[in-house]
C-alpha cells in the first residue's frame, strides 16, 4: 500500500525488519552482533529472569518480549538479531531518536570535562545553559516572568510539585481535572488522573467526537463542556468551592490521544483567569515539539500559569522540571527538593536537544508529516470498519479499535494489532479506555521514508489482527 523501501526494510517470506547501516552500528556504541554479550541463556534466558526477579508491576516488558542491545534513530536491534521500528520512543521520552548525534556529543562533553556530575541544586555552567535555552523555547509571556524548579527525576514528581506549588500559593486544595487524564503514578498525580481509585478531584469532560458525554461531539460539545464548567465553579450549591488550580494535558496521551480543541482550551483559560484559578499544563508528553508546535498549549495561543516538564526535554535522560509565573513563587526554601535534581548530563542532553528542535524547525516538521500520516490513516480507516477513528496532532497519533458491529471498543482487538506490528518490527502501544486505541510516538527525526515503512506495517497488521479476531 504504501511504497518505501529505501530505509533498508525487506520482506523475506517472514516479519518485515530494518536494517542498520554500518554507520548507524558504528554510531550506536556497543558491541556488534558476534561480540555482544547478552548473560546466560541468550535472549530468552534474559526475559526469563527478569520475569522471574522483577515487579508485578512492569508494563512494557509484558507485551514487548524484546531485549534491546543497540539502538539508532528509529531503529532498535534486539539481543536475538531482530530490528524493529520504534514508534514508542520511551512513551515520547525519545525527541531525536535513539543514540542523535547531538545528543550523544553533549554527553560525552560532560564526561570528558571533569564537571561533577551531582550537585544538588547548586549553580553550575550546564544548569545556566539548560535553563537559558529552555527559556528561550517557551511561550514568550511566560519566559518574560517564570521562574523554574528542578524537580525529582520523573514527569509524575513535577506534577507533584505544581499541585504543591499552587496549593502553597493559593491557600486553597481542591483541583480541577479531567475524565480520561493521566499526569503521573504517584499520589497526588494519580489522584488527578482519569483511573484514579480515591476520587479527591472534581472531574470534568473532556472534549471528544467518538464518545462525547453529551452525545454530540464536535464544537458543539466542546461548548458544552465548557458551559458545564463554568456553571459548576459559579453554583454557590455545586459543591465546588474555588480550587487550587485546574490540570489539563494539550493532548490526553494515555487517555487515548485526545486533542484538546484550541476554541476550548482558550475558554478554559478564561474561565480561570476570570476566577484567579492557575492554570496548569501538563506539557510532559506533548512539549518539544511533539505536537506540531514547540508546546501543545501554543496551537491554541494559550499562556498557563504553571506548565510541567519532562521527557523530551531530558534528550533521552531523567530529567523533570515546572515553569510558572513568578507572582506564584512563594514557598520557602526546602520547600520542595530532590536528591537528583540537579541530574548533569541530563541537563547537557536536554540542553542539546532543545537546541536541535528550535533550530531545525522540528516541530513544524512533525506537524506536516503527522497530517499527512494521519490522512493516509484515515484513508485505511474507510477500508476496515474496525478503526473506530483516526486522532491526533502531530507525531502524536491514534487509532482506537472498535467493535464494527456495536462500536465498543476493542481492547483485545488493538492487542493483537500491537502483536501483529511487533511480528512485522513495528513497535507501538496501546492507551484509551481499556487500552484500545493503537498509539504511535515516532521521533520527530521521522524520515518520509520511514513514516511510509511504518504506515505499511500497520496497514498490513490491522487487517490481519481482524482476521484473526473477528474469525
Amino acid at each position: 500500500m504504501f511504497e518505501a523501501r529505501s530505509d533498508g526494510a525487506v520482506r523475506a517470506g517472514g516479519p518485515t525488519v530494518v536494517a542498520l547501516t554500518e554507520q548507524e552500528a558504528a554510531a550506536a556504541q556497543v558491541p556488534s552482533q558476534g561480540s555482544r554479550a547478552v548473560g546466560p541463556g541468550g535472549a530468552e534466558g534474559i526475559l526469563r529472569r527478569q520475569a522471574l526477579r522483577e515487579s508485578a508491576a512492569r508494563t512494557y516488558a509484558r507485551s514487548l518480549p524484546i531485549v534491546p542491545v543497540r539502538a539508532r534513530g528509529l531503529t532498535i536491534e534486539g539481543a536475538d538479531g531482530r530490528r524493529y521500528l520504534d514508534c514508542l520512543s520511551g512513551a515520547g521520552t525519545l525527541a531525536l531518536g535513539h543514540n542523535h548525534p547531538v545528543v550523544l556529543e553533549a554527553v560525552r562533553g560532560v564526561l570528558d570535562s571533569g564537571a561533577p556530575l551531582h550537585v544538588l541544586d547548586l549553580a553550575t555552567p550546564v544548569k545556566d545553559a539548560f535553563t537559558t535555552e529552555l527559556f528561550a523555547c517557551l511561550p514568550p509571556e511566560l519566559a518574560a516572568d517564570a521562574r523554574v524548579q528542578f524537580c525529582g527525576p520523573a514527569g509524575t514528581d513535577a506534577v507533584e510539585a505544581a499541585l504543591k506549588l499552587v496549593r502553597t500559593a493559593t491557600g486553597r486544595s481542591g483541583l480541577l481535572a479531567f475524565t480520561g487524564a493521566y499526569h503521573g503514578m504517584t499520589a497526588g498525580a494519580l489522584g488527578a488522573s482519569g483511573g484514579a481509585p480515591d476520587v479527591r478531584v472534581t472531574r470534568l469532560p473532556f472534549p471528544q467526537d467518538l464518545r462525547c458525554p453529551f452525545g454530540v461531539g464536535g464544537p458543539e460539545g466542546a461548548r458544552l463542556g465548557a458551559r458545564w464548567t463554568e456553571s459548576l465553579l459559579d453554583d454557590p450549591k455545586g459543591g465546588v468551592p474555588t480550587p487550587a488550580a485546574m490540570i489539563v494535558e494539550p493532548v490526553q496521551g494515555e487517555g487515548g490521544v485526545l486533542p484538546a480543541p484550541d476554541a476550548w482550551l482558550r475558554r478554559m483559560r478564561e474561565i480561570t483567569r476570570a476566577r484567579d484559578i492557575p492554570l496548569i499544563a501538563d506539557e510532559v508528553q506533548t512539549g518539544v515539539g511533539r505536537t506540531g508546535a514547540f508546546w501543545g498549549v501554543d496551537h491554541a495561543g494559550v499562556v498557563p500559569d504553571v506548565m510541567v516538564l519532562s521527557k523530551a526535554i531530558g534528550g533521552s535522560l531523567p530529567l523533570a522540571v515546572i515553569v510558572y509565573r513568578s507572582g506564584l513563587d512563594v514557598w520557602a526554601p526546602g520547600a520542595h527538593a530532590g536528591t537528583f535534581r540537579g541530574n548533569q548530563l541530563a541537563m547537557a542532553a536536554g540542553t542539546a536537544t532543545l537546541a536541535y528542535v528550535r533550530k531545525n524547525r522540528l516541530a513544524e516538521r512533525a506537524g506536516t508529516l503527522g497530517e499527512r500520516m494521519l490522512t493516509a490513516l484515515r484513508g485505511l480507516a474507510c477500508e476496515h470498519p474496525c478503526v473506530g477513528d483516526v486522532r491526533g496532532r502531530g507525531l502524536m497519533i491514534g487509532l482506537e479499535l472498535v467493535d464494527p458491529e456495536t462500536g465498543a471498543a476493542a481492547p483485545a482487538l488493538a492487542a493483537a494489532v500491537r502483536q501483529e506490528c511487533l511480528d512485522r518490527g513495528l513497535i507501538v502501544e496501546l492507551g484509551g479506555r481499556g487500552a484500545g486505541v493503537v498509539r504511535l510516538l515516532p521521533p520527530l527525526t521521522l524520515t518520509d521514508d520511514q513514516a511510509a515503512a511504518v504506515l505499511d506495517r500497520l496497514s498490513d497488521a490491522i487487517p490481519a489482527a481482524a482476521t484473526r479476531h473477528f474469525h
